[in-house]
């Protein structure tokens, strides 16, 4: 099922392989997420590209978040903190940034991530966080308040609709989830892309980019109320309720 105005971009990667060549630049390793995490949580730059050719620094100041951070960053996060007062899961919690913050705020969090290295971030931050696929069985499913899908998370597998289905599922009674969508008006986008440092590149996993304007459509076809959409710095913070 997709929903109207849902795009998919062109471009068709090659099979990941030993080594891939940027241009006429040296060949990368291609490695696993765990190693590119590290790579990033060293202050290493790193960059987002897409099949099609596009690329983007990863803004790692945000990701990594605390004193790494802008302050025009902080209020943002510190915004979508304030719209998690229950129990929360923060899916794809990366560094644990989110679910750190919601610890020390006395909220009981969950983060879950795919990367091992991830979740080693996060405990060492002092969260929770479980290394797993939140489409596999979760702990507590049915009884949480919020689902966090902060830095775009609503993208994660490349389908909106089944990544809200599967918050649905994890959410109490008139729960709701938190996610943040791309502030120009887009629909949804899907595309393949990986990360990539200067010496190393991640393999290819399909994404997508959700504008704030397909937020309704998306709820509706989900079982959820569309409570608000508000824009801080930059971010659209969107809040769906159970139906």
């Amino acid at each position: 099922m997709t929903v109207s105005g849902t795009t998919r971009r062109s471009g068709h990667p090659s099979p990941p392989g030993p080594h891939v060549h940027a241009g006429t630049g040296p060949a990368r390793r291609v490695v696993g997420l765990d190693h590119i995490y590290r790579q990033i949580s060293s202050g290493r730059p790193c960059w987002i590209s897409a099949a099609d050719g596009g690329r983007r620094p990863l803004p790692i100041g945000r990701w990594l978040g605390g004193e790494a951070s802008t302050e025009e960053d902080r209020r943002a996060d510190g915004a979508l903190l304030d719209l998690c007062v229950g129990p929360t899961v923060d899916v794809g919690c990366g560094p644990g940034r989110f679910t750190a913050a919601l610890a020390d705020r006395g909220v009981d969090a969950l983060g879950v991530d795919i990367s091992a290295a991830a979740v080693e971030m996060t405990v060492r931050r002092g969260g929770r966080a479980i290394h797993s696929d939140v489409f596999a069985p979760m702990p507590g499913a049915g009884h949480w308040s919020h689902v966090l899908l902060a830095d775009g998370n609503i993208g994660i597998g490349g389908d909106p609709l089944r990544m809200l289905r599967r918050a649905r599922q994890l959410l109490r009674p008139g729960g709701g989830v938190v996610a943040e969508f791309e502030t120009h008006p887009s629909g949804v986008q899907t595309e393949r892309r990986r990360w990539e440092t200067h010496h190393s590149v991640g393999r290819w996993f399909p994404w997508a980019l959700v504008g704030c304007d397909a937020a309704e459509a998306l709820a509706q076809a989900t079982g959820f109320l569309l409570v608000s959409a508000v824009e801080f710095s930059e971010r659209c913070v969107v809040v769906m309720r159970v139906a």
